[in-house]
């Protein structure tokens, strides 16, 4: 009896094992899932741009420090918070680890790495200096990013507050209006025509499912299936080469977005060149990644021109002599710089100028666009509130009619 008595609990620990080991493999198997489908993304991922500046400058000082690239990837893999960056990372480091150049394994993943980061590591690696290299790669990333976060903040106010003021113009046309139009209808007699507007307004927009309310849903519905065919077609269109220029040409002649996305456009011009001209990239190759780089058919045609008139020996400011999209300004410093020999360091003057006119351009903005919100809001929900006080502001008249 003590025998079996000290065999019972054999059983229910051997029991207890067999549970444990399917938890454990599916686990197993659920990560091995993930990490399969964080490498299928991995080859079209788009890596964000600050996330490439923060890893192009821990990069850039890992190097300088005096780690291998190998040992300094599989630092910033381990501390890589984004998953597929993370795998990405780690197959550039075994493309090196097998013998590959840096810049070969960069090139497997180009929608990750932009043209400009392949470029530079190219030019680091053929000048031997590619920390620092890595170091202008990633100002020149720092100083987009911090570009780009201005504009947005700049946009993200009157973007809040008219989203805002379409939520609480609806709340009223939908639930407060109706509440007047069953006191008014009371009275009688014809209504002011900003009232009655009004409540037609708000009669359109109620929920109503009846036989001549549903069909005004069925028109509403055909308007916003129409609108989204427009919509689509209107992308389709800007994807073609004509339909980039249209958008470009719309955009550039805008009234208040217009000057600020040409001085923009101006800036990331100029400082793509300096940057690539400072680490020794070729000029054609430069005019090929700065064209790339600027997103505006006007740059990119300015760049197609000054590449064929270099090949036949010309220079930089007789392209942009003749173009208007440039200003004299940048002309007259661009030939200085061809004089002196220093186009790249003219080029980064006109950078720093243009960035200054951006940040006060956007600081008028802010401040511009706080007072002119408030005179619409109040114009706005001022004039609604007066549409349905003014039959109460009469309603002597009207009750004696």
């Amino acid at each position: 009896m003590a025998f079996l008595t000290s065999a019972t609990p054999t059983p229910a620990v051997s029991s207890r094992n067999p549970d444990k080991s399917p938890k454990l493999s599916f686990a197993t198997s659920q990560s091995m899932a993930k990490q399969k489908a964080y490498e299928k993304k991995a080859k079209n991922y788009r890596i964000p741009l600050e996330s490439l500046a923060v890893f192009t400058a821990q990069l850039a000082a890992l190097l300088a420090a005096g780690l291998p690239l190998v040992s300094s990837l599989e630092a910033l893999q381990e501390q890589m918070d984004d998953p597929i960056f993370r795998v990405i990372i780690r197959e550039v480091r075994l493309e090196i680890s097998a013998g590959s150049s840096f810049s070969a394994a960069v090139k497997k993943f180009p929608k990750g790495f932009n043209s400009l980061f392949i470029s530079m590591v190219e030019a680091g690696e053929a000048s031997g200096n590619l920390a620092e290299i890595l170091q202008k790669v990633a100002a020149y990333f720092e100083a987009t990013v911090k570009l780009t976060k201005k504009v947005k903040s700049a946009m993200a106010y009157p973007i809040a507050v008219i989203g805002l003021a379409v939520v609480l113009v609806n709340v009223l046309l939908v639930f407060v209006i109706p509440v007047f139009s069953e006191m008014f209808s009371s009275f009688g007699s014809a209504l002011p025509l900003p009232t009655q507007m009004l409540i037609d307004v708000s009669n359109f927009l109620k929920p109503d499912f009846s036989f001549p309310g549903i069909l005004t849903k069925i028109s509403i519905l055909h308007i916003g299936i129409i609108v989204y065919i427009a919509w689509k077609i209107w992308q389709k269109f800007i994807a073609t080469p004509r339909g980039r220029e249209v958008k470009d040409q719309l955009i550039h002649r805008a009234p208040i977005f217009g000057p600020l996305s040409h001085k923009i456009a101006l800036s990331r011009f100029c400082r793509t060149y300096a940057t690539l001209m400072r680490s020794g990239v070729q000029i054609l190759r430069t005019l090929e990644i700065v064209a790339t780089a600027s997103g505006k058919t006007q740059i990119e045609k300015a760049c197609s021109d000054i590449a064929k008139h270099i090949s036949q020996g010309g220079q930089i400011s007789d392209v942009l002599a003749t173009n208007p999209y440039f200003p004299p300004m940048m002309k007259h410093m661009v030939r200085a710089g061809e004089a002196t020999g220093n186009v790249d360091g003219m080029m980064s003057k006109v950078a720093d100028f243009f960035d200054t006119e951006v940040d006060a351009t956007v600081a008028a903005l802010t401040s511009l666009i706080e007072p002119l919100l408030i005179c619409f809001l109040g114009v706005f929900v001022g004039g609604i509130v007066m549409a349905m006080f003014l039959p109460i502001f009469n309603l002597a008249n009207v009750v004696g009619k």
